[in-house]
This record gives C-alpha cells, structure tokens and sequence, in this order.
C-alpha cells in the first residue's frame, strides 16, 4: 500500500464513508474513490463492503488497520514536525509541564520570567512526561519540566533540585509533638491513606515501599496527579504521600505536613531537545524554576525546624522565583 491508499483508509475508518474520508482529507469525492479502488485493486481484495449505507471493513481490514494506523501516526508526526520547524521563526516560549508543577512550580516562575521579557510570548501546556517528550521531539515546546527522568537519548535533561516525598493531612489531624517526628510506612497501617497510579515512577517506588510493610495502609481512592491528591486530603478524605512541591503550596495553613521514613528522594528535571539551542529567555526560565525549586526545599527544611503547616517558610513566605 502506498502512503496515500494508507490516508484513503484510515480516513475511510473514521468516518465511515467515502464522502466523509474526502472532506477529511479536503480531496474531491471521484479522487477518494479512485484512491481506494486503486488500494483494493493492488492488495488483490476489498477493504470495505457496504451495509445499511455505512462501509463496514472487511476481515482483512481489521488485521491491517493495526499496522497501517502506526504508518498513519508516523507520517502525521512528520508533517507536525515540518510545520514547526516552518514556523519556529519569532516563535513564543512554548513550556510544558506535568500536572502537578503546572499548579505549584510554574505559577511562581512565570510572573518573574514575563516582567523580564515583556515582550516574549508564553505559551504554557500540561501533559504526562510521556506526550511531554514527543511534544519536545515534534519540536512542539522549547522546555518541559517533569518529575521523571525520561532517558531519552534525543532529549538534554539538567536536574534543578532534589526534595524528598511528605506525608500530607488535614488541618489539626497532628499534634504539636507529631509533627516533629518523621511518619514511617509501619505508622502509616490502617490509616485512610489516598493512593497514586502506580504506573507513575514515583508512585511505583512508593507502592514498593508499602508492601514491604508489616501492614499496610486504607487505600480506597487512588488518583493520578498528585494536584488531585492534594484536594482530596484537603477535603478530609485522609491521607496522601506527595511531592514536595504539592506539599508545600496552596493555601497556608490549609495542610499539615511530615517527613517519610525511608525518604524517597524527588528531582525536578528540566528537558530540552539534545540538538538544540536555548534562547536566552529560555535559559533565564530555567534558572528561575531551580531557584524556585531550591525555595521548596528550604521550605521543608524550615518546617522540620519547627513550623507546622505548609505554605510558609522562615520569612512568612511562600517561595517564589528570584528577582533579576
């Protein structure tokens, strides 16, 4: 088959008819016809029959559709990635992000980042780290910050900073005295505790963890960012084992917040295309999320010293990006 009898057919498959594979692929009608008669009459067999006005794909068509679909995929991304590359000139900042640093690292970063360069364009996206780094390789976004190391061998990774997994609550769940001791994973038995998806690599490490304990926690909910973790122990659904940067932001006084023993340590990674070259506003963004980054850290420093919420740290202060 050739690229365009592949078009032919996989548009033919969402649509449904001829006429809709036509408008989707902005060809005329006779020219989408001609095009699958052509397919059909090289494979030696039909791809369609018609029933109740609708094609239908034969038995052969279903066992191509799940090779043709990648091919499909495949020549989709290249014509992405010639139309950013057209267009990359005078192109804004495009950032992404995962979830979670999308509502706690980057709405302290920006501010300062857009008051130095006025004048540049922002664009901001959440994805998981997985869509993150094709984006990044589509040349879709210029940077991208994940709690995961991808490893890809196109991709340039730099860790920013290094924290360490907290135990979250409600507020008043503690005590005074509670709070200044570290919560291991044997404390953490019976009690009502918010899972992750342990597909996550984070989640994954801490769902080892918890089977190695003796008992082990209540989990009746489990969620996939740990944004949504955040709201639900706020809510008064239990506990949650996060990040420190979900810890650490919000509302102050809004959680209480512990030390996990064994500490599972957290990096925050910034990913950029190993070809490429950073603008200098880039490059700026990236100093400003690490120095950010590093406030949160301080932050959990301060609070073991003796601080009981999250939300402040020594100065009365949420963390935020230096200025410059």
């Amino acid at each position: 088959m050739r690229l365009r009898h592949i078009e032919i057919f996989q548009a033919i498959l969402q649509t449904g008819s001829v006429t809709g594979a036509a408008s989707l692929l902005n060809i005329s009608q006779p020219a989408a016809t001609k095009a699958l008669q052509h397919a059909e009459a090289q494979l030696g067999f039909s791809l369609f029959h018609r029933v109740r006005g609708k094609l239908q794909p034969t038995a052969e068509a279903r066992i191509l559709e799940g090779a043709t679909i990648r091919v499909f995929e495949d020549l989709q991304a290249v014509r992405r990635l010639a139309v950013n590359l057209r267009g990359q000139e005078d192109q804004a900042l495009r950032v992404m992000t995962t979830p979670t640093l999308a509502h706690t690292l980057l709405p302290k970063v920006i501010p300062a980042w857009h008051k130095r360069y006025p004048s540049t364009a922002c664009e901001l996206a959440t994805h998981h780290t997985r869509e993150l780094v094709e984006s990044l390789l589509l040349h879709e976004a210029d940077i991208g910050f994940s709690l995961q190391d991808p490893k890809h061998p196109g991709l340039r990774v730099q860790a920013l900073a290094q924290g360490r997994m907290q135990v979250i609550a409600g507020q008043n769940y503690w005590s005074a005295d509670a709070l200044q001791q570290p919560m291991t994973m044997e404390d953490l038995s019976d009690l009502p505790l918010i899972g992750l998806d342990s597909r996550d690599a984070l989640g994954g490490q801490l769902t080892h963890h918890l089977s190695e304990a003796s008992a082990a926690p209540r989990i009746e909910i489990r969620v996939q960012t740990y944004h949504l973790a955040r709201s639900l122990v706020e809510a008064g659904m239990g506990l949650a084992i996060v990040d420190p940067f979900t810890a650490y932001s919000g509302v102050d006084g809004a959680l209480q917040v512990r030390e996990l023993r064994p500490p599972i340590p957290v990096n925050l990674f910034a990913l950029s295309r190993a070809d490429g070259r950073l603008s200098a506003s880039a490059t700026w963004l990236l100093r400003q999320a690490a120095s950010c980054a590093e406030g949160f850290v301080r932050l959990h420093r301060a609070n073991l010293a003796g601080g009981n919420h999250a939300g402040k740290d020594g100065t009365g202060e949420i963390p935020r990006a230096t200025k410059a």
